[in-house]
């Protein structure tokens, strides 16, 4: 592997199935520069991949101050999956997929959106595009968390939680999902468990494609053209939010 300028190039390794590391090149919108998070990989002579999924698949996470970025970015180094952090958008918009996390407070979230022009730039991304928790939040209509105004992405509002005898909000913890559907939902069994951690929620809908019951029933899962979207923490929700994550790099 060679990195020089930013950019990386990798040459075919000489000895099979040795470990190597890659360096992700990240920019933060103040300057070139590599960040040194180090992922075990293993390369060959020949097509190069990691663990099924092709080294040259360029996969963005989007920084806009969220609270579960290194999380997200565990998983994907656990799935050998390259990727950048940054807000950048040539970046964004060159990426074989992008993946829109996040874990805080939605009118706080919006505005740094605004101030960078990710409000306009992702609804026009083309590519798949995964939000989950806060990310698919933003990505609906409206959420009732401060009046906040969303991207509109998903035709759906995202209402909080009632006050109910008996259940805790924020909805902490594991809890199942069903009437499953859709790419990212293969393989997946239903009501199969998954993390949550969350007071406000988007009401089922057209776009929905998995189903949680928990003071009502909500969509846990969206799917519209090439948005996708999950209200729990797939990154921390053990082998079904792993399957999740895989079957979103394979599209």
């Amino acid at each position: 592997m060679i990195v020089a300028n930013g950019k990386i190039t990798f040459a075919p390794c000489l000895l099979l199935q040795q470990p190597h590391h890659t360096i992700k090149c990240v920019n933060d919108g103040r300057g070139d520069f590599c960040e040194a998070i180090v992922t075990h990989i293993y390369t060959k002579p020949g097509p190069v991949t990691v663990a099924g999924f092709l080294l040259s698949m360029k996969t963005v996470i989007i920084k806009y101050n969220a609270g579960n970025v290194q999380s997200v970015m565990f998983a994907l180094d656990r799935l050998g999956a390259p990727y950048l952090l940054t807000d950048d958008e040539a970046e964004i918009r060159s990426a074989d997929k992008v993946i829109f996390p996040g874990v805080g407070e939605a009118s706080t979230a919006m505005a740094y959106l605004r101030q960078r022009g990710l409000d306009k730039l992702i609804p026009s991304l083309t590519q798949p595009v995964l939000g989950t928790c806060v990310g698919m939040q933003l990505m609906c209509r409206y959420s009732e968390e401060n009046d906040t105004t969303c991207m509109g992405i998903f035709d759906i509002d995202v209402r909080r939680f009632s006050n109910t005898p008996g259940m805790k909000v924020p909805h902490t913890g594991w809890n199942n999902i069903h009437t499953l559907d859709g790419p990212l939902t293969d393989g997946l069994d239903e009501n199969a468990y998954v993390y949550f951690v969350h007071s406000y929620a988007a009401d089922v809908c057209a776009e929905t494609t998995a189903v949680c019951d928990y003071v009502r029933p909500f969509s846990a899962m969206l799917h519209r053209d090439n948005f996708y979207a999950a209200q729990f923490h797939a990154e921390i929700s053990g082998n079904a939010g792993q399957r999740i994550l895989e079957n979103f790099l394979k599209l």
